[in-house]
């Protein structure tokens, strides 16, 4: 039997304690889906069905159809992660991917990305040191998402 789930019950900024029963850990492009399947970390199979434009982040609780609560965890990843020397180095090497709509993860002097040795390349022309790693890919929003979107007109 498989986990119907619904509803999103709560964001990860909501801080009132919830009994979690089940967790499932996703990627980046599972987590942009409103629906999709996928397992438990104990293997219970999961059906999510949400609203489209629903993004699921770590700390997100679900509630299935026999409400049991479900919380979402960020799955490790293969990611190419860049360390720039300086600023000016760390602009040029997000203007170009930006200018590719390559999608990023960004921190102080550092980028996460889905490798990709033609880009690396081109980082490492720039001076960026490069790692490859598993970790969670968390990538900037965009600036047209909805949930990216806040200024007022």
């Amino acid at each position: 039997m498989s986990l119907d789930v619904y509803e999103k019950i709560q964001t990860p900024a909501t801080t009132e304690a919830q009994t979690v029963d089940e967790v499932i850990t996703l990627d980046h492009l599972t987590r942009e889906k409103g629906r999709f399947k996928t397992q438990t970390v104990s293997g219970q199979e999961v059906r999510v069905f949400l609203e489209r434009g629903s993004v699921l982040d770590a700390g997100h609780l679900l509630k299935s159809s026999c409400a049991r609560v479900i919380r979402v965890e960020y799955a490790p990843e293969a990611v190419t992660r860049a360390t720039a020397p300086d600023w000016p180095s760390f602009a040029r090497a997000c203007y170009h991917l930006g200018n590719r709509h390559v999608r990023l993860q960004m921190g102080d002097l550092w980028l996460q990305m889905m490798p990709d040795h033609v880009l690396e390349d081109m980082l490492l022309s720039f001076g960026l040191r490069i790692e490859h790693r598993d970790a969670a890919f968390i990538p900037e929003r965009g600036a047209y998402s909805a949930q990216a979107h806040h200024h007022d007109h």
